[in-house]
């Protein structure tokens, strides 16, 4: 260990502290996380167009998709470092994957919240997080630098 080991320590343990509190300010508890993923996948998984592309790549693989996401929503949520996936590799390539299918997202996510958030500042909090999630998904698997050109709109 160097000499910065404990002031790196410390200040990761202050950024999870304060994310804790944050968290807690607003009705959070570790024990949301499964609940959202829980019931949100599920939806996504009866969801007539969601459920197809999701189905598509997770077939047979839905449990390990599961723990993962649970993973990833207590390290956004309360800075745990429990995750260290690869969002936009994990989605390249998913057939039948397009932009509009993030807005469909988000408005089921959107609704998931509605029914199990425990307060407006939750629900808020997890859509602000989500759509930025979305949106760099989206800029990520999607973005051409040329739809920006002006001369090639022109033509």
């Amino acid at each position: 260990m160097t000499e910065q080991d404990p002031d790196r320590q410390s200040h990761f343990a202050a950024i999870r502290a304060r994310a804790e509190a944050e968290m807690h300010a607003i009705g959070i508890t570790a024990d949301f996380i499964p609940l959202l993923v829980d019931t949100f996948y599920g939806r996504v998984r009866a969801h007539p167009e969601l459920g197809p592309v999701f189905d598509g790549r997770l077939a047979g693989r839905w449990p390990e998709h599961m723990e993962k996401m649970n993973r990833f929503w207590s390290a956004v949520a309360f800075k745990d470092g429990g995750y260290g996936g690869k969002p936009v590799m994990a989605h390249q390539g998913v057939a039948g994957m397009n932009p509009p299918l993030f807005q469909t997202w988000l408005g089921l996510f959107s609704a998931t919240l509605d029914d199990i958030a425990p307060s407006p500042e939750a629900k808020a909090w997890f859509m602000a997080t989500a759509e930025r999630i979305a949106k760099s998904l989206v800029l990520s698997l999607f973005y051409n630098p040329a739809d920006d050109d002006p001369a090639l709109r022109r033509a």
